[in-house]
C-alpha cells in the first residue's frame, strides 16, 4: 500500500507499478466511441507516452493501445494508485504550502471511491465529469502541489499539468481550464475525438475544479427546490403525502432519495444500474428498493394515504414507471404523482446518460459500443415516449420541470412534443427549474455556497454549522426583507436537518444557499474560529458553479434571462478573472457542465481559510465579487428583484457604483420606431 509521501514524489517508474487492469466489483465509465483514424490513434498514443522516458515506452505503448482499443480513451490503469483514496486530514500532506495540501485534500476527495462514481476512470459524477484525463496526470499534479511554494502558481490544461510558473503570494496557487475548444469545433462529435486524443477534457462543473463534496450538494439544491416548486405549484407548505417521480440516483442524483425524505415527501426516483441503486441503500440514502412495478405503485398508494415520508428506489426504467402512472390514471381515474422531473446524464444521452427503455442495462452497455446509431435511434425513442406518458399526466394536476440535465432540449432534439408556442430558444412547454423555481432566489444572490474541513474532524463541522447558524439568525433578528427571510429560514432548517441526516460522504463537508452578506459573516466568522483554534485546522470555501454568477447556460443558469443575452458566456469568464485577482486561491474555467459540451461556460473557485487576516480580507473582496457579479448581470437585464439588491447593496458599499437600467415604460415608443 502506498503512502502520500510516495504518491507525492512523482510518477512511479523504476519499478512500475504492476498492471492490474480494471478493478472487478467497482462501477466503470462506459466504452466511448470516438472513432479514431489509424493516425489520430497513433497520435492518441503518442499523446500518452510523452508522460513516460524512452526506456518504459515499449512496455507500456502496447498496453495503452489495448486501453484505446477497448474502452475508447488511455486511463493508464496500471497507475492508479494502490492507496486508499480518500481526503486525509490536511497535516498529512507533504506539501510546503496549506493551500497546496487543501488542494490535495480536494482532489483526493473527488476520487474517493465512496463519492465518485467511476473511480478507476478518474470521473466524479454525471458519467463523464472527469478530475483529470488520466493518472499519470494525477502522479504529475500531487508531484507539483508537494513542490509548490507561496510564490509558485500551478498552471492546469484539461487536466494536464502545464507546471509550476512563478507569481506572487497575492496570486491564485493553482489554475484550471477545461475543455477550452474553439467555438466552432465545440460540438459533441468533435469531443470524444480530443478526449480521446488526450488534450481536452469534460471537467462538468466541481469535477475538474476538485470541488465536489459527494452528493449532499445537490441534496441541499433538491430540497429548496422540491420546497419551493410545493409552494409555487401547489400552493402548500407542507409536502406529507404528496408524491415526488423522478429518475436517477447514480453521481449528482443519487441525492434525490434523501431530499423526498427532508422534506416529507414520496420520492419515487428509477435507476437502471443495480449497482448505483444498492450504493445509496447502503448509504443509507434510499429507504426501500424494489424491481417489481406492481410493488412499486403499491407501495406509493400505502404511502399516500398514511403521509410518511418515503424514499423509494425503483430497480428499473423510468419510461416504463411513466407510462405505468399513465395506466393508473387511464384505470383508475387516479393520478398518483403531484411533482415530477428528471436527473438522469441526459447532457451524454448516448453514452452512458440515458438509457432506453427497450433495452436492459447490460443490452444498453453493449449496443452503445457495438453499433452507436442503432443505440442513438432507441434513445431518442425512448426520450419521446418519456414526454408523451409525462404529457399525459400533466393535463391533471400534475406539474414536471426540467432539471437543468438537458432532459428537454435532448427531448426536443429527438422530435417529442415539447415545443411551447410562441417561446424563445430556451422555453419549452415545461420550465426549466431556474425559470420557475430558483431563478428568483438567484437573482437576490442566493446559491450553493459550501465549505469543507480539512481537518476531517466531525466536530470542526459541527462547530462550522454552530457558526453558520448563528450568523444566519442574527442576521434575521436584525431585520432583512421577508422574501431573504424565507431563504435563510429555509436554509437554518436545512444545516439542522442535515446534521440529523449524516448527510456527510467523503470529506466533511456542508453546503447551503446563502446570498452575499450571509456568505462574507460565515467566512469572517469561520476565519476567526481557525485563528482562535476552535477550528483545527483550513476550512476551504467553495461553491457549485452552478450559482448566481458562475455559469452561463442558455437552458439552465441564464434560462430566465430575457434581454437576449442568454447566449453569451462574459459572466462566467469574467468571474473567473474577477475570483482571480480578489484573492481565490484557485480558479477555473470550463467548457461543458450540466447540460452538455458546448452549451455552458462556467467558473469555479476555491478559497483557503487559514484564520489570518489577509484570509478575511481576500474573503470579504472575493466573496462580495463573486455574489455581485450576478446579480448586477441579472439587474442589467432586467430583473426586478436583482435590481433591488444592487441598489442596496450600493448605498452599504460605496465602493460599488453600478450604472442602472432605464425601463420602456411605454410600449408604443418600440411601436413608433418600428413603424419608421
Amino acid at each position: 500500500m502506498s503512502s502520500l509521501q510516495v504518491l507525492c514524489s512523482g510518477l512511479p517508474l523504476r519499478p512500475l507499478p504492476e498492471n492490474r487492469g480494471r478493478q472487478a466489483g467497482v462501477p466503470h465509465a462506459p466504452v466511448r466511441t470516438p472513432g479514431l483514424s489509424l493516425v489520430e490513434k497513433q497520435l492518441a498514443l503518442r499523446n500518452a507516452l510523452r508522460y513516460f522516458p524512452a526506456d518504459v515506452q515499449e512496455l507500456l505503448a502496447p498496453e495503452f493501445a489495448q486501453e484505446l482499443q477497448l474502452y475508447g480513451h488511455i486511463y493508464m490503469y496500471r497507475f492508479c494508485p494502490d492507496i486508499e483514496m480518500r481526503a486525509y486530514p490536511v497535516e498529512q500532506y507533504p506539501c510546503q504550502t496549506k493551500a497546496a495540501a487543501a488542494i490535495m485534500h480536494m482532489i483526493m476527495n473527488n476520487l474517493d471511491p465512496a463519492v465518485a462514481q467511476f473511480p478507476q476512470e478518474l470521473v466524479t459524477y454525471g458519467g463523464n465529469g472527469q478530475v483529470f484525463s488520466n493518472w499519470a496526470q494525477f502522479w504529475l499534479t500531487m508531484f507539483y502541489l508537494s513542490k509548490m511554494t507561496e510564490e509558485q502558481t500551478l498552471v492546469m490544461y484539461s487536466g494536464h499539468p502545464l507546471g509550476l510558473f512563478p507569481s506572487s503570494r497575492s496570486a491564485p496557487r493553482l489554475i484550471i481550464t477545461n475543455g477550452m475548444v474553439i467555438p466552432n469545433y465545440s460540438s459533441r462529435m468533435e469531443y470524444e475525438k480530443l478526449f480521446a486524443l488526450g488534450v481536452t477534457m469534460y471537467g462538468q462543473m466541481t469535477a475538474g475544479s476538485y470541488c465536489y463534496i459527494g452528493p449532499q450538494g445537490i441534496v441541499h439544491g433538491t430540497v429548496l427546490t422540491v420546497l419551493n416548486a410545493a409552494r409555487r405549484y401547489l400552493g402548500i407548505e407542507d409536502l406529507a403525502g404528496k408524491v415526488f417521480v423522478t429518475s436517477g440516483l447514480g453521481g449528482m442524483s443519487g441525492a434525490q432519495a434523501k431530499a423526498a425524505v427532508i422534506v416529507g415527501c414520496i420520492g419515487v426516483i428509477a435507476e437502471v444500474d443495480k449497482a448505483a441503486l444498492e450504493k445509496r441503500h447502503k448509504q443509507g440514502w434510499l429507504m426501500e428498493v424494489t424491481d417489481s412495478l406492481d410493488r412499486c405503485i403499491q407501495r406509493l398508494r400505502e404511502a399516500r394515504k398514511r403521509k410518511e415520508a418515503l424514499s423509494l428506489g425503483y430497480h428499473g426504467n423510468v419510461v416504463a414507471l411513466w407510462e405505468r402512472l399513465v395506466h393508473e390514471l387511464d384505470t383508475t381515474g387516479e393520478c398518483l404523482v403531484d411533482l415530477g422531473s428528471d436527473q438522469t446524464s441526459c447532457h451524454n444521452p448516448f453514452n452512458g446518460g440515458y438509457y432506453p427503455v427497450q433495452l436492459s442495462f447490460t443490452e444498453a452497455q453493449s449496443l452503445m459500443a457495438s453499433n452507436p446509431a442503432v443505440f442513438k435511434d432507441l434513445v431518442q425513442e425512448s426520450l419521446r415516449r418519456q414526454v408523451s406518458a409525462i404529457n399525459k399526466l400533466a393535463k391533471e394536476k400534475f406539474f414536471f420541470w426540467d432539471y437543468g440535465n438537458a432532459f428537454l432540449l435532448e427531448a426536443q432534439r429527438a422530435g417529442a412534443d415539447v415545443e411551447k408556442k410562441g417561446a424563445g430558444r430556451t422555453e419549452f412547454r415545461y420550465p426549466s427549474y431556474v425559470q420557475h423555481i430558483m431563478g428568483d432566489i438567484f437573482s437576490q444572490g442566493f446559491g450553493p455556497f459550501r465549505w469543507v474541513c480539512t481537518s476531517g474532524d466531525p466536530q470542526d463541522l459541527a462547530v462550522t454549522d454552530e457558526l453558520a447558524t448563528s450568523v444566519l439568525e442574527e442576521a434575521i433578528a436584525n431585520g432583512v426583507k421577508a422574501s431573504v427571510k424565507l431563504q435563510y429560514m429555509d436554509n437554518i432548517r436545512w444545516i439542522r436537518e442535515a446534521a440529523r441526516h449524516q448527510l456527510v460522504v467523503g470529506s466533511q463537508a456542508r453546503i447551503l444557499y446563502s446570498d452575499q452578506k450571509g456568505r462574507v459573516a460565515i467566512a469572517v466568522a469561520i476565519n476567526q474560529a481557525i485563528a482562535c483554534r476552535r477550528i483545527k485546522a483550513p476550512v476551504v470555501l467553495s461553491r457549485d458553479h452552478h450559482d448566481v454568477s458562475g455559469t452561463d447556460s442558455p437552458f439552465r443558469e441564464t434560462s430566465n434571462i430575457y434581454d437576449g443575452s442568454a447566449f453569451c458566456a462574459d459572466m462566467a469568464v469574467q468571474n473567473f478573472v474577477g475570483d482571480a485577482c480578489r484573492g481565490a486561491t484557485w480558479v477555473a474555467l470550463h467548457n461543458g457542465g450540466g447540460v452538455g459540451w458546448g452549451e455552458v461556460i462556467n467558473g469555479g473557485f476555491g478559497l483557503v481559510l487559514d484564520g489570518t487576516p489577509e484570509a478575511e480580507q481576500r474573503a470579504r473582496l472575493m466573496l462580495s465579487w463573486d455574489v455581485s457579479n450576478g446579480v448586477a448581470r441579472r439587474c442589467w437585464s432586467g430583473n426586478q428583484k436583482a435590481y433591488e439588491i444592487i441598489c442596496q447593496t450600493m448605498q452599504e458599499n460605496s465602493s460599488l457604483v453600478v450604472t442602472l437600467p432605464h425601463e420602456v415604460e411605454d410600449e408604443r415608443v418600440l411601436q413608433q420606431a418600428l413603424q419608421l
